[in-house]
């Protein structure tokens, strides 16, 4: 920041202004949400399983900014570049549902096998489209192997030459749902807390994975 100077008077409070970026502000907010920290402490407790109203509570926020702040976190984050080519990738897909049970949806990701890290996932339904997409990426990547579950799908779109179907292929991404189901409330089997549409689900995980 660089030089700050007095910027008239708004609701009795003194603003100020940043000579440098041209950005308005004051030195105390009444409301928590316009602290410089709240984005940060929000992205720490989605990655703890907290939900949305527990984050607002805790914060002292209301829910549907904690909802817009997560769009907005979310909107910032860009997916990273592997650029490690000719790894052994693994796929699966993991059941959620938005609104209500019956209206089910899937998480469709790829991690590289030996480090954990994501390297992509969309939100939808189990259909060869959604799984096309993780699967292009994977394929841009020269992938030596690509593991995953017995689903039908899965042939038709990767080289039977890359693709890995023996049973303990995919431990590491099977062992990564059951991390997801604890630290993402949403996703959880048994809980209260869900997606009222999918633009939330996939915020809240590009910031669990990527934020």
């Amino acid at each position: 920041m660089g030089t700050v100077i007095k910027n008239g008077v708004q609701n009795g409070n003194q603003r100020l202004k940043c000579k440098s970026c041209g950005k308005n502000f004051q030195k105390g907010y009444t409301y928590k949400a316009c602290r410089q920290d709240t984005n940060a402490k929000i992205k720490v407790l989605l990655k703890e399983g907290c939900g949305v109203r527990s984050i607002g509570r805790i914060l002292g926020i209301s829910k549907n900014t904690v909802l817009s702040r997560l769009l907005h976190i979310a909107a910032t984050i860009k997916k990273p570049i592997f650029a490690k080519p000719g790894g052994q990738f693994q796929m699966d897909e993991l059941w959620s549902y938005v609104g209500k049970k019956t209206n089910s949806t899937w998480l469709i990701y790829a991690i590289e096998r030996h480090s954990g890290t994501v390297i992509d996932f969309t939100v939808g339904n189990r259909s060869s489209v959604q799984i096309a997409e993780v699967v292009h990426t994977l394929l841009r990547l020269s992938p030596k192997r690509i593991h995953t579950d017995r689903l039908n799908i899965y042939p038709k779109l990767i080289p039977e030459q890359l693709h890995g179907l023996y049973a303990r292929g995919t431990n590491a991404i099977e062992r990564k749902n059951l991390t997801l189901r604890t630290h993402v409330k949403r996703l959880a089997r048994k809980t209260i807390c869900f997606s009222k549409n999918e633009r939330h689900l996939e915020a809240h995980l590009r910031i669990y994975f990527w934020g």
